[in-house]
């Protein structure tokens, strides 16, 4: 019988040798390094957050195949990758291309795409009251998306272990106001969107079932072809919404924030969320939140803004239980067709303290609560 719920862990992809990085960061630069610089901002602070498998090269196949088997044997069901591509070519593909795809045990996970499409700004670390140089703009002409979808397609899409709903391949976007600001309007960008199902069409399969991160529907300043988000989505065509991370919805006291208390804001959202949009909705379940070690650590730990910012306390493992049951509970009540997803921020997010990945206070606990309340896959 299968497994009546899907619970997919966000992977960000930034702990291994990239080229970009090392152009601006210096030879052999991964974001581990933030990891391990991180220091106590004040009393009661926990860093550094150390990982109990090490400070692992997730391009190593040795060490993805670790990833795909703990995540399978705890109930995760798939890894969304953020994916990037930009208007100059792809960024920290490699964990996803070389080692997961290749993975001998790739067959025991599925994955999908969202597609990380935001600003990419050098906040590695972020200098406080002085702005981050953009590195590589979010917006993207027609003619790279075009070369996107067929990437996409082609790579991804007819791999066995594509996460599929109905038929359909996952694709998520991040940002859609960005989206839309690259084709310049909402009909440029329904035209490329089509032209992405059509081609998913002619490749064999029945379509994309397109996903939207709820915070990147912002309406462009001076739009009046729609009034509302909702409004927006349709237009496009969306086929689902969902979310990334609790900050994105839920007000983060600063210097720090009750676990149990976010949770419960975060799942007044859900619920304000499913009366205010017709599509399905797939809750998330954020881990925890400390974006501390993107920060200098020798500058003045004070509330500016992203990642300059409050702190999540509280998030042990029975507190994220919780969130979990409350989640598999407004699914059960909210979903009576087709699939119930639950998304999990996030497998590796260390710079920003939401990871299941074991680390040295907590182990495996994270992981052993997906099982306990979604059971095993």
């Amino acid at each position: 019988m299968p497994k009546p719920y899907t619970v997919a862990a966000y992977y960000f992809p930034n702990y291994h040798v990239d080229p970009r990085n090392e152009k601006v960061h210096g030879t052999g630069w991964t974001e581990w390094e933030l990891v391990k610089r991180a220091e106590p901002r004040f009393p009661g602070h926990r860093q550094p957050r150390v990982p109990a498998w090490g400070y692992e090269d997730e391009s190593d196949p040795a060490a993805m195949a670790k990833k795909i088997n703990a995540a399978a044997d705890h109930g995760v069901d798939a890894f969304i990758f953020d994916w990037y591509y930009y208007n100059d070519g792809p960024f920290i593909e490699r964990p996803l291309d070389k080692t997961f795809l290749n993975a001998p045990n790739v067959s025991r996970l599925k994955f999908a795409l969202m597609w990380a499409n935001h600003d990419w700004i050098d906040i590695h670390p972020a200098k406080a009251r002085t702005a981050a140089p953009l590195l590589y703009p979010g917006a993207v002409t027609s003619e790279t998306f075009d070369r996107i979808t067929d990437l996409v397609i082609d790579r991804y899409f007819k791999h066995p272990s594509y996460w599929k709903i109905d038929g359909k391949p996952y694709f998520s976007v991040y940002e859609l106001f960005r989206l839309v600001q690259g084709f310049g309007g909402i009909g440029g960008t329904r035209a490329a969107l089509d032209r992405f199902r059509a081609k998913a069409v002619a490749a064999g399969l029945p379509g994309v079932h397109m996903n939207a991160v709820l915070w990147g529907t912002s309406l462009l300043p001076g739009e009046t072809g729609v009034k509302n988000p909702r409004e927006l989505l349709d237009k496009l065509g969306f086929d689902s919404i969902g979310s990334y991370v609790w900050v994105h919805h839920v007000a983060t006291p600063f210097p720090t924030a009750d676990y149990g208390a976010i949770a419960e804001q975060s799942i007044a959202h859900w619920h304000k969320t499913i009366s205010e949009h017709h599509l399905p909705y797939h809750p998330n379940v954020t881990v925890g939140w400390d974006a501390s070690p993107r920060t200098v650590q020798s500058d003045r730990f004070e509330n500016l803004g992203y990642p300059f910012m409050g702190i999540y306390e509280k998030n042990t493992p029975e507190a994220f239980r919780k969130a979990l049951a409350a989640a598999k509970q407004f699914l059960d009540q909210n979903v009576k067709q087709g699939p119930k997803v639950c998304s999990i921020n996030a497998w590796n997010e260390w710079t920003e303290g939401s990871y299941l990945e074991p680390d040295t206070t907590h182990g495996m606990a994270y992981l052993e609560a997906i099982r306990d309340v979604f059971g095993p896959k």
